[in-house]
């Protein structure tokens, strides 16, 4: 994906929750100079949603947006369920985003845990 995902989780292992792995990941994003939001473990950051152009405050927890376009939904899961590909899906929808990822930092190797997710985008 940016090419510095996996090394998050190197000397760390997969048993981990996701909370030790986003703080590397984060600084490898700042060190790129890559612009993003991220909501903080325990406090509830909350991006409202537009539905036929009327806006819901209550709004979605998004764990990443990146350039204000990408959502990145993070877990350390064994194994991702159809559950977390609509979740990152339903995210796009709501936000008009194009373009999410789902990382998976449960997988043995974070290349297998990377789903791509897509919302009306040419390809």
């Amino acid at each position: 994906m940016w090419g510095f995902g996996g090394r998050c989780i190197f000397g760390y292992g997969t048993d981990h929750g996701r909370e030790i792995c986003v703080n590397p990941l984060c600084i490898q994003i700042d060190k790129r100079g890559v612009d993003y939001e991220r909501k903080r473990y325990g406090e509830k950051r909350r991006d409202a949603i537009v539905f036929e152009a009327i806006r819901f405050d209550e709004g979605f927890r998004a764990d990443l947006v990146v350039e204000k376009k990408v959502i990145v939904e993070l877990k350390s899961v064994e194994k991702v369920t159809p559950a977390h590909k609509k979740q990152i899906q339903t995210y796009l929808r709501l936000t008009g985003s194009k373009l999410g990822y789902l990382l998976n930092f449960g997988e043995a190797l974070m290349k297998h845990g990377i789903t791509r997710a897509v919302n009306n985008l040419e390809e």
